[in-house]
């Protein structure tokens, strides 16, 4: 693979993330990890697997209504079959009413690694910048 291949595969990864959580589609989301991940969102939880991680965003999510995980300003370190990248983050959860929710601002630094599968998160840290709440209280 060239370097923009891998460059774009861990692209890929990144907004597949997003698009596994928002079309609750836990197979999907389930791609983005190794099966041994370690995941360290703060306040909001730590989890030590794949199926932890896969969990937990089922449980959470299952409570809301429509939810909007955007990707941006994706910056990707190769150094052979490994790769360290930082991704904005802008999500925004909405309530099952529609009219309330949280949007959360911040950044994640990832670790990955190159499977027999492509490329996968082993390490994630999310940095909160900015949480609020949204719409009706």
């Amino acid at each position: 693979m060239t370097e923009h291949e891998d460059r774009q595969d861990i692209s890929d990864v990144l907004i597949r993330y997003a698009t596994g959580i928002d079309g609750r589609d836990w197979a999907l989301f389930r791609t983005v990890f190794t099966d041994d991940c370690d995941v360290d969102y703060g306040e909001i939880g730590k989890w030590h697997s794949v199926d932890e991680i896969t969990e937990f965003m089922d449980q959470v999510h299952a409570m809301a209504g429509h939810t909007m995980h955007r990707i941006t300003n994706i910056a990707v370190t190769l150094n052979g079959d490994r790769a360290t990248a930082r991704a904005y983050i802008d999500g925004l959860i909405m309530a099952l009413d529609k009219a309330s929710g949280v949007q959360a601002i911040g950044f994640y630094d990832d670790e990955l690694v190159r499977t027999a599968a492509g490329w996968r998160i082993a390490r994630r840290r999310f940095t909160p910048v900015r949480v609020v709440t949204v719409g009706a209280p």
